[in-house]
């Protein structure tokens, strides 16, 4: 059996499935402040012989999201960035509201260096000014994140910024680097590294506290851990402590895919009803729909896949209905799944235009979609076109790259299935275009 439980602000939901089909589901209080503590309550209240059977863990924390929400548990932050002259027209940390910046920051220093899409346009890294910057932080950063330019094309300099840094702090230091974040927008890709940073801590301290309470969960033996990431499916912890911030996202991520799976609907528009306010997104191919350039966490606009949501208030019916009819991906007659503790009170008569679906289970649509989904991993790369290599060789690159991910992340590399996505012009860099891939795969069997 696989077990995926949801830990939510006010309630935590616990699934087992058997197949795909759900053997039993409960939903306790939360324990306020403590995720580990509302996990251990919800997966007590199941029986004691069906937990045994449990081969996989799957969870969904939100943990990090409410840190950044609440701007509590956040890591002081040395933020270096690799670009000097090239990339000083904007601060680093520019446009974060103040008090978050305030919680996070430790400092921040521009550096000369920073590369380009090709070799002759990189220009050397000063490995003095790293240094000074690293030692003037010593003892006051808890993390550092390094961001260069043109790294997604090459993260050599970062990685030498990283050697640096802890050289002068430490060899336990935290430095997160950019290039591993993936898109080439300098500044979203920034501010996602130090969110990154920020979350590190406290990310590392939960995942242990989880590792911790296992052995008392009464599961099987050696049971898989997993947790939900943001684009609708799983990642291992040691992969969630490397880059805490695909958990952001992942709630309405795994809601929408489970709703999707308890309706057996690949598209549709999905409404997640609960006590205060109601979230809609959409569906498609079985995963949550990703929203655009420009998506801000906490207020900070950031590169990260995350799902397309509008948020309305809970009893406001028309608001949701207009949501809904907003986040139609296409016109005609398209399914709506309500789920969620109010979805019952939802009168279908205002949601003229959808088939409305309630489907059994819907109160946990959280918690079956961790346990149904898959491990993960995506990449994103950018080419130049017409310097000698053909697209198409890059693009297998691309996908082995993706399938290389989701094997870090957990998944059986025997069973990783990868799946090119649409080539995407580079409006800003005549002649670049975009290439992404995604992978996905079981988790590794015990």
């Amino acid at each position: 059996m696989i077990l995926g439980v949801d830990v939510g602000p006010t309630n935590t939901d616990a699934v087992l499935l058997d197949g795909d089909r759900a053997v039993r589901a409960v939903k306790v209080p939360s324990v306020a402040g403590d995720a580990v503590g509302s996990l251990a309550a919800a997966v007590g209240a199941l029986p004691a012989e069906l937990r045994r059977r449990a081969t996989q863990l799957a969870v969904g924390l939100r943990v990090a999201a409410r840190a950044v929400k609440e701007r509590d548990g956040l890591a002081r932050v040395g933020v270096l960035r690799v670009g000097g002259a090239a990339a000083d027209a904007v601060r680093p940390l520019f446009g974060w509201p103040e008090a978050l910046r305030d919680a996070v920051c430790a400092g921040t220093a521009n550096v000369r260096g920073g590369g380009g899409l090709a070799p002759r346009d990189t220009t050397p890294l000063d490995r003095d000014a790293v240094a000074r910057f690293g030692a003037a932080l010593a003892g006051r950063a808890e993390a550092f994140a390094v961001t260069a330019v043109f790294s997604p094309v090459d993260g050599s300099q970062e990685r030498e910024a990283a050697e640096i840094l802890r050289a002068e702090t430490g060899p336990e230091t935290t430095v997160l680097l950019s290039s591993d974040v993936g898109t080439l927008d300098l500044l979203a890709r920034e501010n996602a590294t130090v969110l990154d940073a920020a979350l590190s801590v406290l990310v590392a301290r939960v995942a242990g506290e989880l590792t911790a309470t296992l052995p008392g969960l009464g599961l099987a033996p050696g049971a898989a851990v997993l947790v939900t990431r943001s684009d609708g499916t799983l990642m291992s912890l040691e992969y969630l402590r490397r880059q805490p911030g695909l958990s952001l996202g992942s709630g309405p991520a795994c809601t929408i895919r489970g709703a999707g799976l308890l309706a057996g609907l690949r598209d549709a528009v999905v409404a997640d009803i609960g006590e205060r306010r109601a979230r809609v997104g959409a569906l498609t191919g079985g995963y949550p729909q990703e929203a655009g350039p420009g998506e801000r966490i906490g207020g900070v606009p950031v590169t990260l896949r995350f799902p397309d949501l509008i948020t309305v208030s809970a009893d406001a019916h028309r608001e949701l209905a207009e949501a809904a009819d907003r986040m139609r991906p296409a016109a005609g007659l398209l399914p709506l799944i309500l789920v969620g503790g109010g979805a019952d009170g939802v009168p279908g008569r205002v949601l003229t235009g959808f088939d409305v679906v309630r489907p059994e289970h819907g109160g946990v649509a959280g918690a079956f979609g961790a346990a149904a989904s898959p491990v993960g991993g995506h990449c994103d790369r950018i080419v130049r076109r017409g310097t000698g290599r053909r697209l198409d060789v890059v693009r297998d690159e691309v996908r082995d790259l993706a399938r290389a991910g989701a094997v870090r992340a957990g998944a059986d590399p025997r069973r990783v299935r990868t799946h090119a996505e649409p080539d995407l012009p580079v409006p800003y860099l005549p002649g670049a275009v975009l290439l992404r891939a995604r992978a996905v795969g079981p988790p590794l069997p015990l």
